[in-house]
């Protein structure tokens, strides 16, 4: 690019020669002189205007900081009202979540008294307070109020928390002591001689037969009535190869006449798990497994645990009955 300067005053016209560089950093330093005179002039002239009133620029500059003012308001009244309303969704479900939590608890064993002490420890012994309800937007009115109505709800969802953990640790405590109750039947098929008194095999005299017999072939498997560790593995002259699970709490399950035990002291054992083989050793008529529930050492009925109903003509049945 040329530029071409001629006067009366020159004896001859000068010309200036300019590159594309040259010209696009005039170019730069032009918009860069533009921009601080621009911002020197709003500082200087329209600030200055706005703080001492000057009668026509002042009133331009108010103006303009009125619309942009009412437009943050606006913007933040917006923003405000879609949180509050959120809050609010979030409340209402919280309150659900209490109002299940009060059924499950109920479900789990627990009294309302229970729960007393957990409320007044996250209450911290007080409360009060003006009521600012989540799920009327207009109500919200300042982020000071969001942010402690946000923290409300913060200690109400650690509490509900805190309340469901509490119900998730008593249902497991039910669910193993269910694990633990023999109520699984130790071997498929009929019941063969009952709990109570009948003619004893051998002798016919009215004796008391101390658990159910489950007639079964040589070799049929056994399974623990329920979880539990082997306390006995022994040849008893009247129970022939027998084992004793204890299920905890002093309950006892006894498999009897087995002709082949799987496990050994100190196994833990599964509902279910293989322990044994069906015999007929010890004091037996036929193979069958003899099975016993022991609370604190004493017989009881095991129908009662295994709520299996037994077949009349089978518990008048001899055959494969023990006597211990």
């Amino acid at each position: 690019m040329q530029i071409l300067i001629t006067h009366s005053s020159l004896s001859a016209s000068r010309v200036l020669h300019f590159s594309r560089l040259q010209l696009a950093l005039a170019l730069a330093g032009l918009l860069v002189v533009l921009t601080l005179l621009s911002g020197t002039v709003y500082h200087v002239i329209f600030l200055k205007a706005a703080r001492e009133g000057w009668p026509i620029v002042g009133s331009v500059v108010g103006m303009i900081g009125r619309d942009e003012g009412a437009a943050r308001e606006r913007y933040l009244r917006e923003n405000l009202d879609a949180m509050a309303r959120k809050v609010g969704e979030m409340q209402a479900r919280l309150v659900q979540l209490e109002a299940q939590g009060d059924r499950i608890s109920g479900m789990a064993g627990f009294k309302p008294q229970d729960l007393r002490p957990l409320q007044r420890a996250k209450d911290g012994g007080g409360s009060g307070g003006p009521f600012v309800p989540a799920d009327v937007p207009g109500s919200v009115r300042t982020t000071e109020q969001l942010a402690d109505l946000l923290g409300a709800l913060e200690q109400r969802a650690d509490q509900s928390a805190d309340v469901f953990t509490l119900i998730e640790s008593r249902l497991f405590e039910k669910r193993l002591a269910a694990l633990m109750v023999p109520n699984s039947r130790p071997v498929e098929g009929p019941v063969g001689s009952g709990f109570g008194f009948r003619a004893d095999p051998f002798s016919g005299r009215a004796a008391l037969h101390t658990g159910l017999d489950f007639p079964a072939d040589v070799g049929t498997p056994i399974h623990a009535a329920a979880g539990g560790v082997v306390q006995a593995v022994e040849f008893h002259p009247q129970y022939g190869h027998m084992l004793e699970l204890d299920h905890g709490r002093g309950l006892v399950t006894r498999y009897a006449h087995a002709s082949r035990v799987m496990v050994k002291v100190g196994d833990l054992v599964k509902r279910g798990q293989l322990v044994a083989q069906v015999g007929s050793t010890g004091r037996s008529t036929g193979p069958h497994l003899h099975f016993e529930v022991l609370v604190e050492g004493v017989q009881q009925d095991p129908a009662k645990f295994l709520s299996v109903p037994e077949s009349p003509a089978l518990a008048s049945a001899a055959m494969g009955s023990t006597r211990p």
